[in-house]
């Protein structure tokens, strides 16, 4: 496909997959979680700076100069979505969800001094690409993938004549355990990363609890 130049507007859905001890991607029914109450992701790359050593002669002028380069350490990343929805909340930052009948009615804060999320999730987002103001043609989305992720609750939670915010924040980095990804759609490419990106024909279906494959 000829590149298009499709800039990427909103968002679709995002995905989020427990994983396992060793990075690769958790298994069974409610291995993965899809919902469309997402309200933003943001990711911010972070760099190490790199050390730079200047001498000076004599003189007091700079005779050699070094300056070693800036890398990429993590990505810091935040998610908002626009209900408190508690399977969610404890896919992404641990804690326990609390069931009556069978049903998901409400969700516990992790533990005091208890590491929550010793394995992280990956998480996957999807927003639509336009063209020329209308969706493109071919391959409609782009696919933003993070392999490895840690997220806790962040921001300030208020209850007042005004809608609750639900936040997460956290950080990532590269996974080859995430190999394809745990779903169709899959992911084709490089997953050693901190964060990647690629245009995709199709979006996951459904919402709530799906089997990872």
């Amino acid at each position: 496909m000829a590149q298009d130049y499709a800039a990427s507007v909103s968002g679709s859905v995002i995905r989020v997959t427990r994983l396992q001890a060793n990075g690769t991607l958790a298994t069974g029914a409610s291995a993965s979680y899809v919902t469309r109450s997402m309200i933003s992701v943001s990711m911010t790359p972070e760099y190490e700076d790199g050390d730079e050593f200047v001498q000076k002669n004599a003189a007091g002028e700079v005779c050699v100069t070094f300056k070693a380069p800036d890398t990429l350490k993590r990505v810091s990343l935040e998610i908002a979505i626009c209900n408190p929805d508690p399977e969610f909340t404890q896919m992404v930052s641990g804690g326990e969800l609390l069931s009556t009948g069978g049903q998901s009615v409400g969700w516990a804060a992790p533990q005091i001094g208890v590491d929550a999320m010793p394995n992280g999730v990956a998480v996957e987002v999807w927003s639509r690409a336009i063209v020329d103001g209308k969706p493109a043609a071919n391959k409609p989305y782009w696919h933003w993938v993070f392999p490895y992720a840690v997220l806790r609750q962040g921001g300030d939670r208020t209850i007042e004549n005004d809608i609750l915010a639900t936040a997460f924040e956290g950080w990532a980095v590269g996974n080859t355990g995430f190999g394809d990804g745990p779903a169709v759609p899959l992911w084709p490419f490089i997953s050693d990363r901190a964060y990647a990106y690629a245009r995709t024909t199709d979006i996951p279906s459904g919402i709530g609890f799906q089997a990872a494959t």
